[in-house]
Formats: structure tokens, C-alpha cells, sequence
């Protein structure tokens, strides 16, 4: 595998009805066109060596040595390939018929698979010329004289490639049979199908591929016949789809007169993480059939590095799309009913919230106010605090006070200067020096103010930081680092900023809204260091420790997949290949694990905060790691990443 990764096809070759020669040298067409692209499986619709819609035709001798002679001719002139081939044929056993997946490599039959569930219903009256692979008691079967594996529980393994085969119906079913292997260990299925379309039907088609793939964790690979199966009754439309764990990563145009061959990658590591990570995964197992039967293959090499053709996400936190409206709501009502709940709780008068004039303090204000506005309570009951400090900029000042007054909630501002150097003096530091005593002073002198205002107004202070900043430490232990309440402790800091616009678009009136587009903006700084001469913010935060686009980048994939730091270079270099390059992005792969490791101890004492994502810093339950746990091995594997 390239770094987890292996390459798939569903294709959808022309075909005559009963013409098995035109048909297999339309499929080994197909097959030598996915070789020249580095697939490595490719599967064939059901039955697609005779068609689907034969018929009667079935029952007739002439037609199924004809199609044993051309699946052994297509295995002879495919010999030469190292891409393994499914498919669909009629084929004799214990004076059955079966309708079955043959897998085949390197001019060698590997095992047959019989199709478990024969409909009959409707339009389909397959039982009439097909027996189902329950009924067989056979484990081999015999073609064109020489024996094979056969059997339902068939699984085709090379390491961490494991190959489960269903046919059609057999996915229709309340338990399909890839439930059964994929608990056996097959992390790619893959589904020959004939299915004719009616309305409605290939939305609810799809649905069950994601469905499916989603419930087993796995790689689901599908091809339907198309345009050349027989009209008598029903029409084929062609369907291609190659599903991920419950994404649609690909599929083919419907009623397309052309063969096509629809080429994806399947992340095979990020399955096993899954799996491996969701211990509910293998408790059925002691219900399934234990007879399982592992063909071994070996799987066509990649060329590396391979570029991949499925896209990659660079900004995963971030909805999009048609669901966009709907994503964004449900994370803001997330957030709000979390703190509407902590509030129905302490019975508290009060919200203080120090608002800065950037995106955190302006988020956690709006969720705020929503919060209060469910729970009928006053706006007025939020305290929005702004604490000008050295480093405090017209820009973000005016906003802060802007933002306060037009959501209507108290305002009030209390300048840190004084107080600072007072405590400057106290300890004996020299404000011109502006080190990390001078930032964190400040940071910590905010935070007492908003801790002990709460206390006098019988309130809680709402915490602003964010996701990115737990994971990268970019906050002050024990001050803008701890709250109450922290609403936006699993919003990573693209998602913030994406939030807040979505927000100003779609929710608020024209002052508000005119104010927060401003902040989205305004550059990311904690505002610590003095202005320069023009009064601009000389403290620009993606300047120390990054682009947040790219630390969010590592962080979803460092926790949400335990990702390697060289899968997550290659990753980055697909997503950001117009943005950044090789050099930047180590650079800020080994900033990210080096903050990552060392600033544990801050993620390790977090303030509650409602869990949103699939990532999250929770010490209590999605991430406990120890504080003083070593990064060299992470690190090292970056530093010995090619540029």
C-alpha cells in the first residue's frame, strides 16, 4: 500500500446478451485500461460474462460452456497483469446453477463466490434458473476441468488487504453478508449488481452502499450493468460507486450508452484505525459463521509516492455543500444547549466574558447570547468585558465595544494597564522587556478580573479558547487557558472563523453583521506586544506557530485517524499542493508535534466544554494522554521527510 491507500475500479463495460466473446473482450479491454492506471482491484457487474437478463437462456448448455470457455480465455490474455479481476458469471455445481463472482490475477483463478440471495419477487425471478450458495455443500467447483475454492465465506487476504465479495441482493437483506466478513476481517467488499432503475430507486441504492460501508467500516466497491442489457421489461442504467466508511467518493453517469471505468483510492489505515479505535466493532463476531476460508494474493505494487485521485479535504472541520445550513446550526445548537444546560443548573445570575475584538471572545459571546435568549434570561444578565491592554489595537477595540453594544448585553471596560505595572514592579521585571512574563501577565491579569467579576455578580465566566489553541498550547496556563464554561473547546479556529461569518450572514441585523465580518478579517494576535508606529498589530500569531489551516489540518488527522506524521505530509501535499510547499509544510508539521507533545499539561486540567466533533481535548474521555509523554520518535519521522 502507498502510505494506506489502494486503488479501486467499478466498471461498466459494453455487452451483448448471450455473446460471452464480445463480452469478456469488452471486460479485458477495461482491465488493461485499469492496470495503465495503477488499479490494483478491479470488479465486473453481476453476471457481466453472459449479461444479466438471459433468461430461460440460462437453462441452455450451449450458453454456459461458451461462457466457461471465454472467462478462461479472458484469464489467459490477462496474464500478463498483476490487477485482481472480479467478475459475474452462470456456473455449474452439484447439478445447480449458480450466479457467482469469479476472482481471478495473474492468469490463475483464485475462488469463486455464489451469490447468497436469490430474489424473487416482482420483476425478479431469479430462482427460476439460480440456486443460492446456501444450498451448496461443495467447497470447490470445477471449471473447464480444473478445481477451485468455492463458497460464500471466501475471504482474499495480502497483509492488510482483506477482500470480501456480495452479489446484488445480497446487500438488500437486513443482515448482508458483508456484515458477516467484514467482522472475519475483509476491509474492502465489493458488490457485482445487475439492479434495473424505477424512480426513487438509485438514491435508496446509494443510501444502502454508504449505509453499508459506514456500518463495516470498510471500502465498498459496486458495479451495476448498464445500457445492452436486454429492455424486454426492465431498463439498466449503469452504476458505479465506490464508497468509504459512509462517504461517496465516486460513481458513474447514469444511462451512459459508453463503458466507463470509475477509479477511486480506498484509505485502508484509516479503516483500521477505526475499527481498531471502536471496540463495539468485533462483539458480534460470536454470532456469525466460523467457517472462513482466506484465499492469499499478492497485491500490484503502487508506484511511490502515488498521487491520489480522490480528494482530499484541507479544511475538515469545515461544513460545506448542500448540508452547509444544516451543519452549521447543528454545531451552534450544540454549543448553546451545552451552556443552557450549565446555566438550568448553577442557577447562575450572570454571564462575564472578555471580549477582545477576535474571532474566540466574539463567538463565544454570540453562543452566549443565543443561550440566554432560549432560556428567556436577559441579555443584559452578559457582562462583556473589554480589557485594553498594551497591545490593544483601535481596530479590535472598537469592534469589541461595537460588538457588545449591538447585541445588547452590558458593557463594561476595565484597562490591565495600571494593574500590570503594578505587578511588574512587584516582581521586579523591566516592562520594556517584552518576554513571556510581560504576555502572560496580562493574559492572567484579564482572567482574574473576569474570575472574580463572576464571583461578585453570582455569574460564570465563558471561556473563548479554541481547539487549535489546546493543541498547539497557545494559551496562558492558568490564564486565558481556564474558564467556567469553555464553549469552544472542540471548535478548531478555521471553524470558528468560518462560524462567525456564517453567523453574521445569515443571523444578524445589519450592525452586527457589518462588525463581525470585520473581525473575520482582522489577523489572529493575542495582542500582547505593543502596536507599531501606525497602530497596527505587530503580533501576528500564524506568523509564530503557523497557518491554522494546516495545524487543523494535522490535528484532525492526528486524532481522529492516528495518522503518522509521513502520512500526514503526504495528505497535506494533495490538499495544499496550490498553497504551500514541501519545505513550508514540514516546517509546520514539526512546530505542530513539537507544541503538540510539550503542551499536554494545559489540555490535561480543561474547564467542561460541550464536545462537538468527532475531535475533541476532553482529559475526561476523548483524549488522556500523559504530560510528559516524549515526541522524538514523531518528530524524527518529520525530519527525515523528503521535501
Amino acid at each position: 500500500m502507498n502510505l494506506g491507500f489502494v486503488k479501486v475500479a467499478a466498471a461498466i463495460p459494453r455487452l451483448k446478451v448471450a455473446d460471452c466473446f464480445f463480452n469478456i473482450h469488452q471486460i479485458e479491454g477495461l482491465i488493461h485500461k485499469a492496470d495503465a492506471q495503477h488499479v490494483q482491484f478491479i470488479c465486473f457487474p453481476e453476471l457481466s460474462v453472459t449479461g444479466y437478463t438471459c433468461m430461460d437462456i440460462f437453462s441452455q448448455q450451449t450458453l454456459l460452456n461458451n461462457a466457461e470457455k471465454a472467462l478462461i480465455q479472458l484469464v489467459e490474455k490477462t496474464s500478463g497483469l498483476s490487477i485482481l479481476s472480479i467478475v459475474g458469471m452462470p456456473l455449474r455445481i452439484e447439478n445447480r446453477l449458480v450466479n457467482a463472482a469469479v476472482v481471478f490475477q495473474q492468469g490463475k483463478i483464485l475462488g469463486v463466490v455464489p451469490k447468497t440471495f436469490i430474489p424473487n419477487y416482482k420483476e425478479f425471478q431469479e430462482q427460476r434458473w439460480f440456486s443460492s450458495g446456501n444450498e451448496i455443500y461443495g467447497n470447490e467447483i470445477t471449471i473447464a476441468g480444473a478445481r477451485y475454492p468455492f463458497g460464500k465465506q471466501l475471504l482474499f487476504s495480502d497483509n492488510d488487504i482483506t477482500i470480501g465479495i456480495e452479489i446484488c441482493e445480497d446487500l438488500w437483506v437486513p443482515i448482508p453478508p458483508s456484515s458477516d466478513l467484514c467482522m472475519h476481517g475483509a476491509n474492502l467488499i465489493f458488490n457485482l449488481s445487475a439492479s434495473n432503475e424505477l424512480i426513487g430507486k438509485h438514491r435508496y441504492r446509494q443510501s444502502l452502499i454508504k449505509q453499508q460501508s459506514a456500518r463495516c467500516i470498510a471500502g465498498y466497491v459496486y458495479s451495476s450493468a448498464g445500457f445492452g442489457e436486454s429492455s424486454t421489461d426492465l431498463v439498466f442504467s449503469g452504476n458505479a460507486i465506490i464508497a468509504e466508511n459512509g462517504t461517496l467518493l465516486k460513481s458513474s453517469e447514469r444511462f451512459c450508452l459508453e463503458e466507463q471505468l470509475v477509479v477511486s483510492e480506498i484509505d485502508i489505515a484509516n479503516l483500521q484505525n477505526d475499527r481498531m479505535v471502536d471496540t463495539s466493532f468485533m462483539k458480534g463476531l460470536q454470532c456469525t459463521e466460523k467457517e472462513i476460508r482466506r484465499i492469499p494474493f499478492e497485491t500490484k505494487q503502487l508506484p511511490c509516492p502515488m498521487q491520489l485521485t480522490r480528494f482530499v479535504d484541507p479544511y475538515p472541520f469545515i461544513p460545506f455543500g448542500d448540508e452547509l445550513k444544516e451543519r452549521c446550526e447543528e454545531i451552534l445548537n450544540i454549543q448553546v444547549h451545552g451552556l443552557a444546560k450549565r446555566y438550568d443548573h448553577t442557577k447562575s445570575n450572570s454571564a462575564v466574558i472578555g471580549i477582545s475584538g477576535g474571532l474566540d471572545s466574539t463567538l463565544a459571546l454570540l453562543i452566549t447570547v443565543m443561550a440566554f435568549d432560549l432560556l428567556h434570561i436577559p441579555r443584559k444578565r452578559i457582562i462583556g468585558i473589554t480589557m485594553p491592554g498594551f497591545g490593544t489595537t483601535d481596530r479590535t477595540y472598537t469592534n469589541a465595544v461595537g460588538l457588545i453594544h449591538s447585541l445588547g448585553v452590558t458593557f463594561r471596560e476595565i484597562s490591565i494597564q495600571k494593574a500590570c505595572l503594578q505587578h511588574f514592579a512587584d516582581i521586579g521585571h523591566d516592562p520594556s522587556i517584552h518576554d513571556v512574563t510581560y504576555e502572560n501577565t496580562q493574559a492572567r491579569e484579564r482572567t482574574q478580573i473576569l474570575m472574580n467579576v463572576a464571583n461578585k455578580e453570582n455569574g460564570l465566566v465563558i471561556g473563548t479558547g479554541d481547539l487549535s489553541e489546546l493543541a498547539l498550547g497557545w494559551a496562558t496556563y492558568n490564564g486565558d487557558h481556564m474558564s467556567m464554561y469553555g464553549v469552544n473547546n472542540s471548535i478548531p479556529k478555521t471553524l470558528v472563523k468560518h462560524l462567525v461569518e456564517w453567523v453574521a450572514r445569515n443571523k444578524m441585523d445589519n450592525a452586527s453583521r457589518d462588525i463581525l465580518l470585520d473581525i473575520t478579517d482582522t489577523p489572529i494576535s493575542p495582542e500582547l506586544i505593543p502596536a507599531d508606529s501606525n497602530g497596527n498589530i505587530t503580533q501576528i500569531t500564524e506568523d509564530l506557530v503557523g497557518p491554522y489551516e494546516l495545524h487543523d489540518f494535522f490535528i484532525y488527522h492526528t486524532l481522529r485517524f492516528g495518522a503518522t506524521p509521513a502520512r500526514i505530509y503526504y495528505l497535506a501535499q494533495s490538499a495544499f499542493k496550490d498553497k504551500y510547499d514541501n519545505a513550508t509544510l514540514k516546517k509546520w508539521l514539526h512546530t505542530f508535534f513539537r507544541r503538540f507533545f510539550a503542551q499536554q499539561f494545559k489540555r490535561s486540567c480543561l474547564p467542561d466544554g460541550p464536545k462537538v466533533g468527532s475531535v475533541s481535548f476532553s482529559p475526561r474521555g476523548d483524549w488522556r494522554m500523559p504530560s510528559d509523554a516524549s515526541a522524538a520518535i514523531w518528530l524524527k519521522e518529520v525530519e527525515e521527510l523528503i521535501v
